[in-house]
């Protein structure tokens, strides 16, 4: 096989980096500073890490902490493997965890999977960050869980009308979670807690209506798509039409011809 690797670094606060490899290669023992969270596509790694033996396979999610070695073979005499690996710095999680998971690397879980491919699936588009950011949290309170070290839900209605409040504020704007829990004192995984039990949604899927629903007004105005994406927000037309077609299911040329009309 022809063995292909990309790597790129994510604006994206914690994860340095994202890699996508396929190929048939056997990594001697080392160790890296970073966190990776693993996701195998194609094939089966066999790896040791901690003085046990594993498997990482497309029904699970791998989680190697760092600082600890480990190496990793096809586990298929002859046969390659296809990987997605994000590196998140090593104050993602602490070393508590980080002693936890060496013992237990390997998350079957389906909403740890599911969280890990939302995150590669907004990296996929520019301007989508905050969903990469918001699928990151959601896979760190997988891992939390995993490890024994989860944190109980806690009501804060008060915290989740500030960061609304932020958010309606900063619409256009761009900025992070991490941002945010920086102006209002709190981690970022708390601040998607407390607004999504308040408010039912998500705080980057409510940013994205709030900026469909902006470009929504624009378009009705007369102004043209694209000014109207990077008016409202959004990282250029194609990412305004992804999010404004998911959500009104019409693009946004054709609700502008229409007259501002839904059909």
């Amino acid at each position: 096989m022809v063995d292909r690797v990309r790597a790129w670094h994510p604006e994206v606060p914690l994860l340095r980096e994202s890699y996508h490899a396929e190929l048939d290669h056997a990594y001697p023992v080392h160790t890296h500073d970073d966190w990776a969270v693993m996701l195998v596509d194609r094939g089966v790694v066999s790896y040791a890490l901690d003085g046990g033996a594993y498997y990482a396979a497309p029904s699970a999610v791998t989680v190697l902490p760092p600082g600890i070695p480990h190496d990793g073979r096809s586990a298929r005499a002859g046969e390659g493997y296809r990987k997605r690996v994000l590196y998140l710095g090593g104050e993602w999680l602490s070393s508590e965890t980080a002693a936890r998971i060496a013992r237990r690397p390997t998350l079957a879980d389906p909403q740890a999977m599911t969280a890990a491919r939302r995150v590669h699936a907004a990296l996929r588009h520019p301007g989508d960050e905050l969903a990469a950011e918001h699928w990151l949290l959601a896979v760190r309170e997988a891992v939390l869980a995993h490890a024994g070290s989860g944190i109980a839900a806690a009501a804060d209605a008060p915290l989740a009308r500030r960061l609304r409040a932020l958010l309606d504020d900063r619409t256009s704007e761009s900025f992070t979670l991490a941002d945010a829990a920086r102006e209002l004192n709190a981690h970022p995984s708390h601040l998607v807690r407390v607004f999504s039990q308040t408010y039912g949604i998500a705080p980057h899927r409510y940013l994205v209506t709030r900026r469909v629903d902006t470009a929504r007004r624009l378009l009705v105005d007369g102004v043209r798509p694209a000014e109207a994406a990077v008016r409202a927000g959004f990282h250029d037309q194609s990412h305004l039409t992804r999010h404004f077609r998911r959500v009104l299911g019409v693009t946004p040329a054709a609700f502008a011809t229409s007259g501002g009309r839904m059909p």
